[in-house]
């Protein structure tokens, strides 16, 4: 229980809040025009133009709230409080005691749903101790509908909190998705270089074995060659094993663009798979390449699990100046980011963070004559210049 608190107490503010807007101050004239309806609905005919400009002063923190939800809160409740507590005693201020219960709503959202778990501790508890002053001048109170008043009040809160889980849990598997194409492009370029220095390791034996003469200082710089070669690949396969899993370590090169022709031979469901190559293609890295292949077997898997009616699947390779440029279109009807990649639904996303990771950038959307695409364009060298 205290562990809970603890936490509930340290949460930080939900980040990147959205700046103030143009449908910021929409919905603050809205709150005002709700609140003079409201006003002039009322029973109450004194102070109705005072209670008018006190509305339109609560309105003004409307656009502020997601910055400074606290703040907000406490200024909107210990003004209504105040205004109601002063209409109480002298009387002379009904209509000004009304205050505006669309603000409340919308700070008490905002509290919950952007302020961290201090500021909406404290602002939820200035609201419950706000409550009996700001309805002290209501009818004689009954225990029920006090607290419903106090339920409707807090609900809000409860929709900020829900909405902000919400937020959090996506936020959570989008990251998680990152870190698994991280992993996977980690696991890749280690298959790739391991491949390479398992290469070398072979040649300095082979050397060793083949000299005529032997000459010592040869065979001692083959043999250091050797040992370099062998001790890096035991490192590597250290240092990368956290990453594997205890997964082996595959020897083999991966796959790259000859493989993306295999995948025109690998159709299902009467999917077929067209794979065109142009510009110049020789000169890229090992990794551009796999990467290459990822985005295309990825957009490829994803027409068939999602478009509706692809017939078709075109996948063209360009390679023009330092960059290499990929295109995955279908002919579908309905193939959608939403759904897009495995089964989480975050697949879109960990292809976009490997054409990052690899210096270059992915987009995919609807095609106009129907149908959807996915463009990367990628530098041959695999980081950026």
């Amino acid at each position: 229980m205290i562990d809970t608190a603890r936490s509930v107490w340290t949460a930080p503010r939900a980040p990147e809040p959205p700046e103030p807007s143009f449908q910021d101050g929409l919905l603050a004239g809205g709150v005002v025009l709700l609140a003079v309806l409201r006003i002039y609905a009322g029973e109450a005919t004194e102070g109705r133009f005072a209670a008018v400009l006190f509305a339109a002063a609560l309105a003004l923190l409307v656009p502020c709230r997601r910055q400074y939800p606290l703040a907000t809160v406490a200024m909107a409740f210990v003004a209504m409080s105040a205004a109601s507590v002063g209409a109480l005693a002298t009387g002379a201020l009904g209509a000004v005691a009304e205050g505006s219960p669309a603000v409340r709503l919308i700070l008490t959202y905002a509290l919950v749903r952007w302020g961290s778990g201090r500021e909406a501790s404290i602002g939820l508890a200035l609201i419950v101790a706000a409550f009996p002053l700001i309805t002290a001048h209501d009818p004689p109170p009954r225990p029920i509908g006090d607290v419903i008043r106090v339920a409707f009040w807090l609900l809000p809160a409860a929709l900020g909190l829900a909405l902000r889980y919400r937020a959090d849990v996506r936020r959570e598997r989008i990251a998680a998705a990152r870190q698994r194409e991280r992993e996977r492009l980690a696991r890749e370029l280690h298959d790739t270089v391991a491949h390479h220095v398992s290469a070398i390791a072979i040649q300095a034996q082979a050397a060793r074995a083949l000299l005529p003469s032997r000459p010592e200082a040869a065979a001692g710089r083959l043999q250091t060659i050797e040992e370099a070669a062998s001790r890096t690949l035991r490192e590597m396969r250290t240092i990368v094993g956290a990453l594997r899993g205890g997964e082996e370590a595959q020897v083999a090169p991966q796959q790259g663009l000859a493989d993306i022709e295999q995948l025109a031979h690998e159709g299902q469901g009467g999917l077929r798979v067209e794979v065109a190559f142009s510009g110049t293609l020789g000169d890229l890295a090992p990794a551009v390449e796999t990467g290459l292949y990822r985005l295309a077997q990825e957009s490829i898997a994803n027409v068939r699990r999602h478009a509706r009616r692809a017939e078709t699947v075109r996948v063209k390779v360009e390679g023009e100046g330092p960059c290499v440029r990929l295109r995955v279109i279908d002919d579908g009807t309905s193939a959608s980011a939403s759904g897009a990649g495995a089964a989480d639904g975050f697949g879109l996303v960990g292809m976009e963070e490997r054409a990052r990771l690899l210096g270059g950038r992915l987009d995919a959307g609807p095609e106009p004559g129907g149908g959807w695409a996915v463009r990367a364009e990628l530098p041959k060298t695999g980081h950026r210049a």
